[in-house]
């Protein structure tokens, strides 16, 4: 509820927060301290609102555009939203947010000493999405990761109070393994939204055209693409791994979550023969479950 009584603010707000629960890696699990999971979910409300800005994944209705001051007329404006969604954020910092998703994030931004930059990161790679639909490189697809993956880990380890330069590096590792894994799951989704994550010069390399992406299944040379592109995503989130090595207690548990998660993810692409077009292949709970035990030995 807002502080006037009325409905509408609150709808948004939980419709977002509730979408934790269909996500690939758990959100805030319950064995994390609950002052963890509070702002973890505090973040998650934040990440998980940009990004559906950024798809056109809004509530029906444009109550979160009318929070944040957009009028009716801009309400499908993306990138309208997103500026107002980012003049917002700046409020948590300087002022009065007016979405409650961004006051529920005031106080975890307090108390964990927060700063703008990942925040700003993740609006940015939104925005980017409204600009650029292709990738000519992978350097180019990674600059993007480095916006719409990486302030993920940096934002766990500033809540968690365990951010170092090394942690930090093997966080952006993993994220950004996680984010091409995402990419390879959903070729054919984001392909309806115009949107092609595979590097150009890749797909040239393979002798992929855009429309072998929309067949109902994938050929030969679109599976040697997705195989090459999950061995990069297993490449880095082996890099990334001596992460949950340097850390303790149930964060590990968390972390080595992110990790097997990964891998299993990985695991479910090749046992699919890497024809990821009929919908996006999902590793079962056993193999994810052996996988955290794998990554939490420090195996792998």
């Amino acid at each position: 509820m807002t502080r006037t009584g009325t409905a509408l603010p609150a709808d948004p707000e939980r419709a977002t927060l509730e979408k934790a629960a269909a996500e690939n890696f758990p959100v805030a699990p319950f064995f994390l301290p609950r002052a963890w999971r509070t702002d973890l979910m505090a973040v998650y409300g934040f990440a998980r609102l940009v990004d559906d800005i950024g798809d056109g994944d809004l509530a029906p209705g444009g109550a979160d555009a009318r929070l944040l001051g957009v009028p009716p007329e801009r309400a499908e404006d993306r990138l309208a939203v997103l500026d107002a969604f980012e003049a917002d954020l700046r409020r948590v910092f300087d002022g009065e947010p007016r979405h409650p998703l961004l006051r529920r994030l005031r106080p975890t931004v307090r108390r964990c000493s927060l700063t703008p930059e990942p925040f700003l990161g993740l609006i940015a790679a939104n925005r980017q999405d409204q600009l650029v639909s292709r990738y000519e490189t992978y350097d180019d697809l990674l600059a993007y990761c480095e916006l719409s993956a990486n302030p993920v880990g940096r934002l766990v380890l500033a809540v968690t109070g365990t951010a170092t330069p090394e942690r930090i590096r093997r966080s952006d590792a993993i994220c950004t393994a996680l984010q091409i894994v995402e990419h390879l799951q959903d070729v054919a989704e984001d392909l309806g939204r115009d949107r092609i994550y595979l590097p150009v010069a890749d797909m040239k390399r393979f002798h992929v055209q855009e429309a072998d992406l929309a067949a109902p299944s994938a050929g030969a040379s679109v599976r040697a693409l997705v195989a090459f592109e999950a061995q990069r995503a297993r490449d880095l989130l082996n890099e990334g791994a001596p992460l949950v090595g340097s850390v303790h207690g149930r964060l590990r548990l968390l972390l080595a979550g992110f990790v097997a998660g990964g891998r299993a993810a990985v695991d479910a692409i090749v046992a699919a023969d890497y024809d990821v077009l009929p919908g996006p292949p999902k590793p079962g709970k056993l193999r994810l479950l052996r996988e955290v035990g794998v990554t939490l030995r420090g195996e792998g």
